[in-house]
């Protein structure tokens, strides 16, 4: 078990309990280490709806109803998908916030224009507008993944 991040869901689902407010996720580059670190606390499902692992372009488009202009337009690993991801993740769930990332772990995959490492997320409460950052992460993939499950629980609580 990673201690920091059990203990940051710890206190994610303390503060979502005190609010009464219940998250999804949308995880494409993490492939449901979000979910699964949440759902390492005992009693999430009090305030953890459900995770949408959306590796595919196809899943992002009938899971959570990206566009596929965007898709074609911005690509998978984009501020336009991941805050259709995000959208997609609140209408298709009983949640009241969401996260939802896209990115690049490597080691393959990269382009000059977005190289490994190469990753958005998104923090989105119902009604409100959408908070996305881009960040470019350095390390092995493991190192990537980590740190966007890392920042992507910190965010949301900063939101």
């Amino acid at each position: 078990m990673d201690y920091e991040l059990y203990e940051l869901s710890q206190q994610l689902g303390q503060l979502l309990a005190s609010q009464k407010k219940i998250i999804t996720t949308a995880e494409s580059c993490t492939g449901g280490w979000i979910a699964q670190v949440i759902t390492e606390v005992a009693g999430s499902s009090a305030w953890y709806d459900r995770g949408f692992i959306t590796y595919s372009n196809e899943s992002k488009i009938k899971m959570l109803g990206v566009k596929h202009t965007t898709l074609e337009t911005y690509g998978a690993v984009s501020s336009q998908t991941v805050a259709e991801m995000a959208d997609g993740a609140l209408i298709n769930s009983n949640a009241d916030c969401a996260i939802a990332v896209t990115g690049i772990a490597g080691p393959t995959g990269g382009t000059d224009e977005k190289p490994v490492g190469t990753v958005y997320i998104a923090w989105a409460y119902k009604n409100q507008d959408i908070k996305i950052i881009q960040t470019r992460l350095t390390g092995n993939r493991y190192d990537i993944r980590r740190e966007v499950v890392k920042i992507a629980l910190k965010g949301i609580m900063l939101t």
